[in-house]
């Protein structure tokens, strides 16, 4: 990657990204002089300079900055108009340009990375393991967020009038996923394996969400591929080696936009965000923080203490997969950037990670897992429902398989919710209350409780690579190596 070539590391890049974003972000959020003035100037000053025959000296000198105030309140294009207008679609391209090469990379990566194991059983072991370290995390997200917040008991004392205002403003946001929630839990035991079969595989790679149908259509192929003699499988074989190094080039020339991409993620979802909402639910918020670092926390253990690699230089490995999902909230856009981080940075071999990382965006969602638990914790805490014993046990087992499959896209940890707290008997009017109030804090969790997804990914892969001998020294490549200069 080109941060090898230059003077600072590209997730040093990123994080400036993120800080100006917010910068800016809140310039324009809060009416302060540079948000007013570039609005003033694209959309009023020329009109004001031409009657008034301002100069521009004058308007730099802030003597029509009155105009701009008086004005204010009567324009209905904001800062926040402008900057969804004009900045947020950078981000919004970039985002677009990461979701468009998924699906082909699962496709040739996890192809070839199949071909080369040259024995079924390779892979029986390879997923054997990895299904089984990815059901372990889970069960032990869910455990430490309710140990969290029983612990910590966020829902006890809260004010109810804010409360209730919060709700109200959300009731009609958050409908929708309280209604694909309860479609979710309607549908029969099987129905998860049903949906994993793709009756059309064109239609699945359409959509990012369909994931897990791409997944058993490739791995399908994959198996077949190594039946057939190996003359008549090795055109195919070159095509999808070929193709994955395509895609890997990609990744690598579509992170060169990625300090800019954040910049334009953070600046809307600043304009976006109002910071009020966070003094009435702080505590909640820093429950499910706390709990999301103690997870990272887990994951660094197990990296220390099972492969004996440096957890900073891990850290240091994936950093650019984890400021890029803390910016997208998304385990499929980030999935690209994930992949390539651990085969050539932190030294997984291919055949881990094109089988470890796709299925680990579609059934790991350990930050996720950790959320629900405390959120239905706590909203059950808000409206009073006492949770037995056996109540926590059924977030456990709920949460868990609520996760496996879910949509691996923002939001999607909120219609898993609503399957929580609707097992567990919650009245309809109080569901949808505790949704309404946990959904206006939820993107900015949902950023953070992605990071630890992408962060369970890379671990796993780490893990199961270290397992099956396949952890080697990392082979960082960038995006010009064969790129020949007249």
């Amino acid at each position: 990657m080109t941060e090898e070539r230059s003077n600072l590391a590209l997730h040093w890049k990123i994080l400036i990204g993120m800080v100006f974003g917010v910068l800016v972000g809140y310039l324009f959020k809060n009416g302060l002089w540079f948000g007013n003035f570039i609005e003033f100037w694209l959309y009023e000053g020329t009109e004001v300079i031409k009657s008034t025959q301002t100069t521009i000296t004058e308007v730099i000198n802030n003597q029509v900055v009155e105009r701009i105030e008086t004005t204010k309140s009567s324009r209905p294009y904001k800062g926040a108009d402008f900057v969804k207008d004009w900045i947020y679609p950078i981000g919004k391209i970039f985002v677009n340009l990461l979701k468009l090469i998924a699906v082909p990379l699962i496709i040739a990566s996890l192809t070839k990375g199949i071909a080369d194991l040259k024995d079924i059983s390779k892979l029986s072991k390879i997923g054997g393991r990895t299904i089984s370290v990815y059901l372990v995390t889970t069960l032990l997200a869910v455990t430490l967020g309710l140990m969290v917040v029983n612990i910590i008991q966020p829902g006890s004392g809260m004010p109810a009038a804010a409360m209730e205002e919060i709700s109200q403003n959300n009731l009609e946001k958050s409908a929708s996923k309280i209604e694909a929630g309860v479609l979710q839990k309607q549908t029969g035991p099987l129905k998860f394996i049903v949906d994993m079969v793709p009756s059309n595989i064109f239609g699945a790679a359409a959509n990012n969400s369909n994931m897990l149908q791409v997944i058993v259509f490739v791995i399908f192929f994959g198996i077949c591929l190594l039946l057939i003699p190996r003359e008549k499988a090795k055109p195919m074989h070159d095509f999808f080696d070929s193709m994955n190094e395509v895609i890997l080039k990609m990744v690598d020339l579509i992170m060169l936009m990625s300090p800019y991409a954040v910049f334009a993620l953070l600046c809307n979802l600043t304009v976006s965000t109002d910071p009020a909402i966070f003094g009435v639910l702080i505590q909640y918020a820093i429950c499910v923080l706390i709990g999301l670092l103690m997870m990272i926390g887990l994951y660094l253990m197990a990296i220390h203490f099972y492969t004996g690699r440096s957890t900073v230089g891990f850290l240091k490995a994936i950093s650019p997969a984890q400021l890029l999902a803390f910016s997208t909230s998304s385990s499929a856009a980030t999935l690209p950037v994930t992949m390539e981080r651990v085969e050539e940075h932190v030294g997984v071999e291919k055949e881990v990670t094109s089988f470890v990382c796709p299925i680990g965006a579609t059934i790991n969602m350990d930050g996720t897992s950790l959320y629900q638990a405390v959120a239905a914790v706590f909203i059950c805490q808000v409206i009073g429902f006492e949770l037995t014993l056996a109540d926590q046990l059924t977030i456990v087992l709920t949460a868990t398989m609520a996760s496996i499959g879910s949509a691996a896209v923002p939001g999607a940890g909120m219609v898993m919710l609503v399957i929580v707290l609707d097992t567990l008997g919650i009245p309809a009017d109080d569901l949808a209350f505790g949704i309404a109030l946990i959904f206006a804090v939820d993107r900015p969790l949902d950023m953070c409780r992605t990071v630890v997804n992408v962060t369970g990914d890379a671990t796993v892969a780490t893990l199961v690579g270290k397992s099956v001998g396949k952890l080697r020294d990392p082979n960082v490549k960038n995006w010009d190596d064969h790129y020949e200069r007249s």
